[in-house]
């Protein structure tokens, strides 16, 4: 009988989750960036094999949230902890052993699905380094950037999946629609170009995708929360979005294979971060009552 399960990746900010999961699946499907906090939402991407198949959900970072946004970020980070049937709970090689992962994500108790932790970015710490961390069963060491000890990872986990069917067709990397993963590389374009605090306060929503279309047709709205970033994403004579514009363009016409014609707006919505009813807008859900 073939495992099967879903598999949550979890952890502090900028650990390597979201290498993690691309160098997994194979596929580049969740946002790599440097700054913090870029994964707003669970990407789930699917790895099968012969024997196995993991719906591998990479989470939001685990933090101790100041604003809505971020409540919001660590309430889908628990919920993909609760719907695991094994949690990989990554932490950084260099930062040594990491707290347990019920007190990483204010559990009130530990999960109920197996923890492995792994320690990554193995590549940076030197063998005689690894003598001081700890040598558990359940510990193990990779290197996301490199895929060194991946593998074995993969084994590992394939180990703790329960006895089950398939439960997606072999062929499918993931189970959200494309005009998410457009709308997240837009994100991620935004990010990699623009600092300070722009990046953070920008959603984007794919307002029009015209199949039927050549070359396809994309429209999407990048949103800010005030004026005078609007004013920093256009840029002088649009000089900025037509970069911007430029560079997603390409990323989303290696993801999906073919011609795109990306049509990209800039609005504000003032404050969404904070605001409970725009953060609806774009999907994200908060607890009910006071946030924990």
């Amino acid at each position: 009988m073939p495992r099967a399960g879903i598999v949550t990746v979890a952890g502090k900010p900028n650990v390597g989750k979201s290498t993690l999961l691309n160098r997994i699946v194979g596929e580049k499907l969740s946002i790599t960036s440097p700054k913090p906090q870029s994964t707003r939402d669970r990407i789930v991407g699917i790895y099968s094999d012969d024997a196995a198949q993991m719906v591998i959900l990479d989470t939001p970072g685990l933090l101790n949230p100041h604003y809505p946004l971020q409540e919001a970020m660590r309430l889908t980070a628990r919920r993909a902890l609760d719907d695991a049937d094994v949690i990989v709970y990554l932490a950084d090689a260099t930062e040594g052993n990491p707290p347990p992962i019920a007190a990483a994500a204010a559990l009130p108790s530990p999960p109920r699905a197996p923890v492995i932790t792994v320690l990554n970015k193995s590549d940076v710490v030197p063998v005689s380094r690894r003598a001081e961390l700890p040598r558990d069963a359940e510990v193990m060491y990779v290197s996301a950037l490199t895929g060194d000890g991946v593998p074995e990872l993969i084994a590992r986990i394939a180990a703790h999946l329960p006895e089950s069917p398939f439960l997606y067709p072999e062929d499918e990397i993931s189970t959200q629609p494309v005009r998410f993963f457009v709308a997240e590389m837009v994100r991620e374009t935004v990010l990699e170009q623009l600092h300070d605090e722009v990046p953070y306060s920008v959603a984007v929503q794919v307002e029009e995708y015209r199949e039927e279309r050549s070359p396809l047709y994309i429209r999407a709205v990048i949103y800010v929360e005030r004026d005078s970033q609007k004013a920093i994403i256009i840029g002088s004579k649009g000089a900025q979005i037509r970069k911007l514009g430029e560079a997603a363009r390409k990323k989303i016409q290696a993801f999906v294979g073919a011609q795109v014609y990306l049509d990209l707006w800039v609005k504000v919505l003032a404050n969404w971060r904070k605001n409970p009813g725009s953060l609806s807008r774009f999907g994200y859900q908060l607890a009910t009552g006071k946030s924990k």
